[in-house]
């Protein structure tokens, strides 16, 4: 278990904070899409989430990025609002096997998140992009309101220069949404997929389970569809 110092710890949505941790003279490797397990003291319970940013990122940097859910458990995320900078957070990991492949042969790459889902995904899409993989690479991102899209001036940036396609769409209620609405479905999914692209999804169990059966029925093979819990 390391303890490592925040370095910055910032709000990103009204419900999520991007929480970064210096690494110091640690040596934490990881792959693209893994998770850590976070505690705040050794009596609080520890939870895991995913690594927002990309190895490269840390190499350079020298932090490892969260993408943390406030909520009002006893889990971290009930206590990441009381965290400056300065303040110790012991992590443990790397953990999970979600993750990007090292010498992928597919060359269409669809990144499906939902909510706080985009966590894994950009690491992901940012390890990619920094590994130079080549292929065409889109992210196709749902959340509840309008203000829940974390990473978005981002996100939208990479799309203003072609890095990567962004497709946007709202399952709640709002006025003034120019983008798409309603759950990643068919209609959605159709233009952004071939039977060979490699698709990577992260969000709420709905999700999980339904767009699966979405892909599969469009023609993406079983073993390019890859989820956390797959």
């Amino acid at each position: 278990m390391f303890p490592l110092k925040v370095a910055s710890n910032r709000r990103a949505t009204p419900t999520s904070r991007v929480l970064r941790l210096a690494v110091g003279s640690h040596s934490f490797t990881y792959r693209a899409g893994q998770a850590a397990w976070l505690r705040v003291g050794a009596e609080r319970e520890q939870t895991p989430y995913s690594i927002a940013s990309s190895p490269e990122e840390t190499s350079r940097q020298g932090w490892l990025e969260f993408l943390v859910k406030t909520d009002q458990s006893s889990r971290f995320g009930a206590h990441v609002d009381e965290l400056h900078r300065g303040s110790t957070v012991l992590v443990h990991g790397p953990i999970g096997a979600f993750v990007f492949p090292d010498a992928p042969i597919e060359r269409r790459f669809l990144f499906i998140a939902g909510g706080t889902g985009i966590a894994p995904l950009r690491s992901m899409l940012r390890h990619a992009i920094d590994a130079n993989v080549p292929g065409v690479k889109t992210l196709l991102y749902s959340a509840r309101t309008p203000v829940e899209f974390a990473y978005l001036p981002e996100l939208r940036a990479l799309a203003r220069e072609g890095t990567i396609g962004l497709a946007l769409t709202l399952t709640g209620i709002a006025d003034r949404w120019r983008h798409s609405r309603g759950r990643a479905g068919t209609e959605l999914l159709a233009p952004l997929v071939d039977n060979e692209t490699l698709c990577f999804l992260c969000g709420p169990p709905s999700m999980i389970t339904e767009v699966p059966e979405i892909l599969r029925s469009l023609g993406v093979a079983p073993e390019r569809i890859r989820t956390e819990a797959s």
